[in-house]
Order: structure tokens, then sequence, then C-alpha cells
């Protein structure tokens, strides 16, 4: 049925391989009936991924995911950077630290090039941590000069975080948000005004600064040499950890040097 009605695209949640993704969903054979899903897609000719969201409870599993990838021929993988926010807040404590951070974007990146050198061009995506695609840079600055320039040149294209601008959430009740992650903090309703005049209000001072949050960013964000690639990263985690909306991103694990204006490696 879902084929029929022109589905392109279903992501299945996993988080973690067998008992514990059963452990963390709190549903025994939750894990069995998530992967029957897939296997149910797939023969209905439905494009599938897996969505796997990154926190200290299951960060291990990570290579058993990738293991699954590979046995499978799963076509697409997305790993979502832990983000906290509203009534989410507590969720911080789950978040990894910096180090842990980097050894598993380490890690993905690992074994996203090992899929590729296997023949199997899987799809591979980081996802709610716009400091990612400095690492990834710099990285490749040290392991494949040739292609860094064009990485950057990518990045600086997509602008990094596009909350409140060019990404927008209206939710099933036609509250309009900055994305899916600040319910707390609606700008209107469809129902009572066009999308287009919520959008562009100019009234509403918190959306007008969100589309110019360069302005406004605090602290190492606002003298950061990637601001123009990560875009201020997540204001929601910022508001989460410090009840300023403009502060620094408390996930960004980039360190002082990485950010440094005075480094030349760009």
């Amino acid at each position: 049925e879902l084929h029929s009605i022109g589905l392109s695209y279903v992501g299945i949640s996993l988080d973690g391989v067998g008992e514990h993704h059963d452990a963390f969903r709190g549903v025994p054979g939750s894990f069995s009936r998530a992967m029957k899903a897939i296997e149910n897609c797939r023969e209905a000719g439905l494009k599938v991924g897996l969505r796997f969201t990154i926190s200290k409870r299951n960060f291990r599993d990570i290579p058993a995911i990738f293991d699954l990838v590979e046995r499978d021929r799963i076509p697409r993988i997305c790993f979502y950077h832990l983000v906290y926010a509203g009534r989410g807040s507590q969720l911080v404590n789950e978040d990894l630290n910096h180090e842990e951070t980097r050894e598993v974007v380490d890690l993905i990146i690992d074994r996203t090039k090992r899929l590729h050198d296997m023949g199997h061009a899987a799809e591979v995506l980081t996802v709610d941590n716009h400091a990612d695609g400095p690492y990834i840079y710099l990285r490749l600055l040290k392991e494949d000069p040739s292609r860094a320039q064009q990485v950057l040149e990518l990045l600086r294209m997509n602008e990094g975080n596009n909350s409140g601008r060019g990404i927008g959430c209206v939710s099933w009740d036609g509250e309009v948000y900055a994305d899916q992650f600040w319910r707390h903090r609606s700008f209107g309703n469809v129902r009572n005004r066009p999308f287009s005049q919520i959008w562009y209000d100019d009234a509403d001072e918190f959306l007008v600064k969100l589309k110019e949050k360069k302005k406004y960013v605090k602290g190492r964000c606002a003298t950061c040499r990637w601001l123009d690639v990560c875009g201020g990263n997540f204001r929601v985690r910022a508001e989460a950890v410090y009840g300023d909306v403009w502060a620094p991103d408390p996930a960004c694990y980039l360190t002082d040097e990485e950010i440094s204006n005075t480094n030349n490696e760009r």
C-alpha cells in the first residue's frame, strides 16, 4: 500500500542490535520486527534505510550496525546526534562527551570508506551536528588534500544549520516551528495565516534573528572561522543547556585550535 501511494523512502529506527534495541525500546521482539519491516519494504520495491540516534547508551553498538548494513546490503543509514530541547532538555546527560563524539565520527568515516571499498555504495549520513562538516574537511586535508577543497566548497554552499530560514516544521495541527526540535516556540498556525505570512513576518523578532543568526551568536561561535560552514549549529541545544539561544552549541566538539582564525589550514 505504501508503494502504491507513491511513498519514496522509509526510514526505520534502530537503537542497537538484537537485545540492545529491545532493551532500549522496552519491547521484547522489537528488533526482529524492525528487521522484518526492512525486508517488507525491500520486497515491495521501497527504498529503505536505518535511523540511529547516538547516545551514551548505544554508541558502542555502531560497529554492529555497520556489520548489519554490510551483511544485508542496506542502502542508507543516518546517524543522528542527540538534540536536547524543551521538555527533552534532561537528555543532555545522555549525550557523548566531545572526545567520544570525535571517536564516533572517525569510526563512521572509517566504516563508510570500508563499505565503499567493498563495492557497497551505501549512503551514510551524520545529522544534527554541523561541526561534522569542518571536522571531516580537516581530516580530509591530511588524508586526501585533492578532495578537501571540493568538500569545503560543498560545505559552504550548504551553509550548515538552516533552522528558521531554509528549514521549517509544520506540525500536524498547523503550528509552524523553526524545525522539529523547536516545538516549544511556535511562530503561528497555518490554519489562521498563510505559511508565507508567518515565515516572513518582520514583526516576529526571534524569527527575524534566526534568519540572520550569524550576527547574534556569542562566545566561541561568534569568532569561529567555520561559522559560514556550520551556521552556528543548533541554537535549541544552546537554549536547553545555557538558557541562552545565542550561546555556543554545547555539542560542538571542535577544539579551540581547530576553530581559531589564526589557524591557516583552510
